[in-house]
């Protein structure tokens, strides 16, 4: 047993784009190398069928049943590459003997994303070892003027990481290797295809922790994460990646490769090239090392699940927590009771505490366990005695923190069993930050099963997911734009920390400025002039 505590207007970012249907877009054919590359190369488009596994399980079905091809069932169109022939086949078996995958059994995993809203048709992956091999890969590519699709763990959201069409899959799947570790810095240099769990526990082995942690640990990348400037529930201690990521190493569309795999926590000289990658999402070159500063691992960690009547208490708790747990505070998190009844209902998990409108999740890190212990304490006693908390449960060692964190970590899998789901990642001001799920609540009725918000509140990141019988074309309506427009109004953020990919390219004019659309689109431009990368 746990033991149990006393009581603005968008702009459209593409003009070449023209809207086919309600939320998807089809790209007006354009020349290779044409100035005007897309940002993201991607198009945007509605959401699909609901997942079916857990992320960081095992991927897709290899036969992808249920899954439409997404040519056929959005409108978009092919931009003229070539397509991959027998003498292409054997250039890449001379480059990667053995590694060429072309078996449609063998690829239909990896066209297909773990949403299950995507399919592609790409009739070749490949699976290279070294940098060298990408580019390689990369610069025959480039001469050939075929497109190229990156792949990590394929744990996506936003339907980035599968083809669009027939574009060959380069996964990093092969290159997994832990370059080096230096157990004074903390300092790690590995390869991009290295599992983040993986990492984890080689880390952890040697006192340190990744300053990276998700729910698909045991599925995505490193590169990947980096691609995609991964949050995750670490970020309210440790921040972004790109403030903890010290270099990369990078093949470009040509085969170039850009080695700034550097260790050194301070580097002046000239522009932070890293930066351009890091987010970009394949888009601009492929990730194939880095280098990441990992923090000591903590001591003593600690986690309190409490139930809160309101959202306002949640804030007033959070606002407590920060103030007298201070530095060993290293997540907070909140759901509402609709999500710990659909946990309950499909998972079978228990609520550890009573029936509150309001939950939140308190980890604490630290390297003195007495110390956190006082602290923690008469954080509880404070909060329990105002009446912020009405019931709350602690944590201390391994296997219950675990079962706490599985109420959180595990909400996306409850909703998946729900039926369709719409799902949106905003970035609001705290204060805001559950507003839009009241509001949608009201709008949309009975129209909607379940209307839930849960996230990373200590980094205004909000997980906005709504339930429905069934894809509704209508239902879509309701929520797009509105979702968006709700979002800017607040000078929120459209994408949090799920990316672009190819459903919210369309919507990037709702968080940027013409200006910055601009320079994005002349950036792809500079790095792939043929928009081979991620198309």
């Amino acid at each position: 047993m746990v033991p149990r505590l006393a009581p603005r207007c968008p702009v459209r970012p593409f003009p070449w784009q023209v809207a086919c249907s309600a939320g998807a877009f089809v790209r007006q054919s354009t020349c290779v190398g044409a100035s005007r590359t897309p940002v993201w190369g991607r198009l945007h488009g509605v959401q699909g069928t609901t997942p079916l596994v857990r992320r960081g399980s095992s991927s897709t079905s290899s036969q992808a049943p249920g899954v439409a091809l997404t040519c056929e069932r959005y409108p978009v169109r092919r931009l003229p590459f070539s397509s991959v022939s027998e003498d292409d086949l054997a250039t890449f078996e001379r480059i990667i003997p053995g590694r060429v995958i072309t078996d449609p059994e063998e690829l239909a995993a990896s066209n297909v994303d773990w949403l299950r809203t995507m399919r592609g048709c790409s009739k070749v992956l490949l699976k290279p070892r070294t940098s060298e091999e990408v580019s390689h890969i990369l610069r025959y590519c480039h001469e050939r003027n075929l497109a190229v699709n990156t792949q990590g763990g394929n744990t996506g959201l936003v339907g980035g990481s599968v083809p669009v069409f027939d574009e060959i899959i380069l996964s990093t799947a092969l290159m997994n290797q832990v370059i080096s570790f230096h157990n004074v810095s903390g300092i790690l240099v590995c390869q991009a295809g290295c599992i983040l769990e993986e990492l984890s526990r080689y880390v952890e082995e040697r006192g340190f922790i990744m300053p990276l942690d998700l729910g698909a640990k045991g599925s995505c990348h490193i590169g990947g994460n980096l691609a995609t400037n991964a949050g995750g529930l670490r970020f309210l201690r440790y921040g972004s990646l790109r403030g903890t990521v010290l270099g990369l190493e990078v093949v470009l569309a040509d085969g170039t490769v850009l080695n700034c795999l550097t260790s050194l926590r301070k580097d002046n000289t000239g522009y932070d090239l890293k930066q351009l990658f890091i987010g970009s999402e394949g888009t601009l070159g492929v990730i194939t090392a880095v280098s990441i500063l990992c923090p000591p691992k903590p001591g003593a960690v600690n986690v309190a699940f409490l139930g809160c009547p309101g959202f306002a208490e949640v804030l007033q708790t959070f606002s407590t927590c920060k103030r007298m747990l201070g530095e060993i505070l290293s997540a907070y998190e909140f759901m509402d009771a609709e999500c710990m009844q659909l946990v309950g209902h499909h998972l079978r998990l228990a609520r550890p505490v009573q029936e509150s409108p309001f939950y939140v999740l308190v980890e604490t890190s630290g390297s003195r366990a007495e110390h956190d212990a006082e602290k923690l304490s008469s954080f509880l006693e404070h909060v329990l005695g105002c009446g912020l908390v009405t019931d709350g449960t602690l944590a201390t060692d391994q296997r219950k923190i675990k079962t706490l964190w599985a109420l959180r970590e595990r909400i996306t899998e409850a909703l998946s069993r729900d039926g369709y789901v719409y799902k949106y990642d905003l970035s609001l001001p705290v204060d805001r930050l559950y507003d839009l799920v009241t509001d949608l609540r009201a709008r949309l009725g009975p129209r909607a099963r379940h209307v839930v918000g849960y996230g990373h509140l200590g980094d205004g990141n909000l997980h906005l997911n709504v339930t429905a019988e069934a894809f509704s074309a209508a239902l879509l309506g309701e929520l797009e734009p509105y979702v968006y427009q709700w979002t800017a109004g607040q000078r929120g953020s459209v994408s949090a920390e799920h990316g672009v990919g190819f459903k919210k390219q369309s919507v990037l004019g709702y968080s940027k400025p013409p200006e910055a659309l601009r320079l994005m689109q002349q950036l792809k431009a500079l790095l792939d002039p043929r928009g081979l990368l991620n198309p």
